[in-house]
């Protein structure tokens, strides 16, 4: 598998909405560098178009905003090192950013693009960790500024963030049992969507059911940069877990600290967890 996340769900357990016949009606596209899926229940085609036009449309906002791959802010700002007035939308993704951060006493940094880099490009990790550094950042609605040299990635929150903007986004819709899948899971109703948390040879590791929850999994193996796995120590850690998975009730969440907790003991989970109560470590394996 080349994909972070390592997971299967199923709609056959979805209970029918009150009135409405268990009838799902699915959309798949692609953004945020993968593959992304939204399940609606008890949609007419007329509205299910409209909402799947609106989900297209949210998903191109979301990478003007945090893609690597074209023209965004975040590329705007690592290209000159600063960005003024920033949307409030990519403000406050980066200081969830900043919360996550120090909660996990650092495990979670964006700024370990350039040390990304380097090991994508062969050239020294020395120098491009010596860039790192999330306090060296400055952050307010006037203006984001870099340290010389610095970079940032969102790969570790940017698709649970997404998945919490369609989220919001199909409940202004008024729909009430959903599945989003934009590279992290948030799912819409109580009835309960299940899920089989896997590893990246496929072994499953755990099951769960996800009501009004979001759930993430990181594998740092599961992609590869160059033979190493992609989820980099911002001050040098190496992996402690293959596969890891958080359920919260927001994606971002979960996402930021999945990607984080590879790199941590379970001590140290313990802690940053005790900082989102609403979060819960599924598997460490």
């Amino acid at each position: 598998m080349n994909r972070r996340r390592f997971l299967t769900l199923s709609a056959a357990a979805l209970a029918p909405l009150p009135g409405h016949a268990a009838t799902l009606t699915t959309w798949e596209g692609t953004g945020l560098g993968t593959a992304l899926t939204l399940h609606l229940v008890g949609a007419t085609p007329h509205l299910a178009r409209q909402t799947f036009a609106r989900v297209e449309a949210e998903v191109a906002r979301i990478e003007t905003l945090a893609s690597l791959h074209r023209d965004s802010a975040l590329t705007r700002l690592n290209r000159d090192g600063h960005l003024s007035w920033p949307s409030p939308d990519f403000l406050d993704l980066l200081t969830l950013a900043g919360q996550v951060h120090a909660a996990t006493e650092g495990a979670f940094d964006p700024t370990v693009q350039p040390l990304w880099l380097a090991l994508a490009e062969g050239t020294d990790p020395a120098k491009a960790r010596a860039l790192v550094g999330w306090n060296r950042l400055h952050l307010s609605p006037e203006e984001i500024h870099l340290a010389p040299g610095q970079a940032l990635t969102l790969n570790g929150i940017a698709q649970g963030w997404a998945a919490d903007r369609i989220a919001a986004l199909l409940r202004a819709q008024g729909f009430s049992e959903a599945l989003v899948d934009m590279g992290e899971i948030a799912a819409l109703g109580e009835s309960g969507w299940p899920a089989v948390i896997a590893g990246p040879d496929g072994t499953a590791l755990a099951e769960t059911r996800l009501s009004n929850r979001a759930l993430a999994t990181s594998s740092p193996r599961g992609t590869l940069v160059n033979g190493q796995p992609h989820i980099l120590g911002p001050q040098g850690q190496a992996p402690v877990w293959q596969t890891v998975s958080v359920s919260a009730s927001e994606a971002a969440i979960a996402d930021a600290l999945s990607t984080a907790f590879c790199l941590m003991d379970r001590a140290a989970i313990d802690k940053a967890l005790a900082r989102f109560p609403d979060a819960r470590l599924e598997v460490a394996a």
